[in-house]
């Protein structure tokens, strides 16, 4: 057996956990997902450079780091397969915050971190359809980046847009479990992780 057919099985602690050799397929999906995360940090730069004086983002800022986040199964496994070791034999942060912080309120994985955290903190931009089919444009921001011009105010250009890049994501995952849009629970990357 090869590939995907002869799982692996890591234990650490109580916990047993089977973890599928990645297959062609999810190694050429797991280089397309970073491929699309290098062009999202390509153009996150150009607004968290023009929007610098307002970002409170640092190492250490934690606020956006939230316990319960889901990430697509494609995204999970770039993670997996670059720190396979945390994975198997680090704790995750105590709940209540990511489980890949560390004491410091820095990203354990931070070099291929999820989409999600590529973008927070930016002011967000995303539209909706309204009752009468009409585009509703809706913003936020981080409020602890709130200084400086409303947001309501700021050109479209000055805000990231969600949607295209999650839809990217989505297909890719789609692609990859035939339209079940699988997610995984950050926190339950971790082997040591408790039910």
């Amino acid at each position: 057996m090869t590939g995907s057919d002869s799982p692996k099985k890591r234990a650490s602690g109580k916990r047993t956990r089977t973890v599928r050799e990645p297959s062609q397929m999810e190694t050429t999906t797991e280089q397309a997902v970073e491929r699309l995360h290098g062009k999202v940090d390509e153009l996150v730069n150009p607004l968290a450079q023009r929007h610098a004086e307002r970002l409170h983002c640092r190492v250490g800022c934690a606020a956006c780091c939230v316990d319960d986040l889901t990430v697509f199964e494609v995204e999970a496994h770039v993670i997996q397969r670059h720190y396979p070791d945390l994975l198997a034999s680090g704790k995750p942060h105590s709940a209540g915050a990511c489980a890949f912080l560390d004491e410091t309120g820095g990203c354990r994985v931070y070099a291929h971190r999820p989409y999600v955290c590529r973008t927070q903190g930016l002011p967000l931009r995303w539209l909706e359809e309204g009752e009468d089919d009409t585009p509703l444009e809706y913003r936020d921001i981080c409020p602890l980046n709130e200084d400086g011009p409303p947001v309501e105010s700021l050109p479209p250009d000055a805000c990231w847009t969600i949607g295209p890049v999650e839809t990217v994501l989505s297909e890719l995952q789609y692609r990859q479990d035939n339209g079940q849009g699988r997610r995984v629970a950050l926190r339950s990357l971790f082997c040591s992780h408790a039910d």
